[in-house]
């Protein structure tokens, strides 16, 4: 029976993960187009590289409107891989004792994203940190990061050996 439930959170768990890439492919094909067209748009270009989907979607809207979207999307994005960590974090640690350190430390990081980005404006190198740390919120790292913290915790520490 232990090693039927060890099978059947391994599955659950690889299921997240691969939802996870799914949606940090997602991500790039929706940010990869918005920058194409944001280029379009900003240095009147002849010619949008963006994808003709894409182009259809993003219709009449105009480069300040992209750029909220871009922030929207963002947000969006990092709301997905938190609920998917903190689902892989039940199934890995098989409770939920993880949830709140994963969303502070979500929160951490986005906070210093948001001042190193603030900080681009008198020292360039911060705005590259804060993009890197934004990134690192919006793709798979944390949940890959969970399901190796998976094995550092011994088998008797998880929730279904606890008392």
């Amino acid at each position: 029976e232990e090693r039927a439930r060890m099978r059947s959170s391994t599955a659950i768990g690889m299921l997240l993960i691969g939802a996870a890439i799914a949606i940090g492919a997602f991500r790039d094909f929706i940010f990869v187009n918005l920058n194409y067209h944001l280029d379009f748009l900003e240095h009147a270009r002849r010619v949008s590289y963006a994808h003709s989907l894409f182009q259809a979607c993003a219709g009449e809207i105009d480069a300040r409107g992209l750029r909220a979207l871009k922030w929207v999307f963002a947000i969006l994005f990092i709301l997905c891989n938190l609920a998917l960590a903190t689902m892989l974090s039940r199934v890995r640690f098989g409770d939920h004792r993880y949830r709140v350190p994963i969303m502070i430390g979500f929160g951490i990081v986005a906070l210093i994203a948001g001042l190193s980005n603030a900080l681009g404006a008198w020292v360039p190198v911060f705005s590259v940190l804060g993009v890197k740390l934004l990134h690192m919120l919006q793709y798979p790292v944390i949940l890959i990061l969970l399901w190796a913290a998976g094995w550092l915790v011994p088998q008797r520490e998880r929730a279904s050996e606890l008392p």
